[in-house]
């Protein structure tokens, strides 16, 4: 009978050169947090509001960058792209046409959760 060893070599072999293909297509797919003072191009054609009244506009995808400006329940806001937050929400980068600021804004916080276009990686 063959040890134990000798039969899982293979299986250890095979998972060895699959993982690391598995492992660059499921980061190069997945949109990346952008660190604050990040900004983007307009990439969307839509444009929506938000839930509530003071919604920061944040200087990138995160909680921990600074708020640069509001947004009320009266802005018009122009989106541009979505990505994936360091707190795992999906955020917003867009302009908001009544201020003219252009920020990141958390999807949750967005009427219709923002924007449908990926951010470019």
């Amino acid at each position: 009978m063959m040890p134990l060893t000798a039969r899982l070599l293979p299986l250890a072999a095979a998972a060895a050169l699959l993982s690391p293909l598995a492992l660059t297509s499921s980061v190069a797919a997945a949109p990346a947090h952008y660190p604050c003072g990040s900004t983007l191009p307009d990439l969307d054609p839509v444009q929506g509001t938000n839930k509530a009244n003071g919604v920061n506009m944040r200087a990138g995808s995160s909680t921990s960058c600074a708020s640069r400006g509001l947004a009320h329940l009266s802005h018009t806001i122009n989106y541009h792209c979505w990505t994936l937050g360091q707190d795992g929400a999906t955020w917003t980068y867009a302009r908001n046409l009544s201020t003219g600021y252009a920020d990141w804004m958390r999807d949750d916080l967005l009427r219709d959760n923002g924007s449908s276009i990926h951010c470019p990686l």
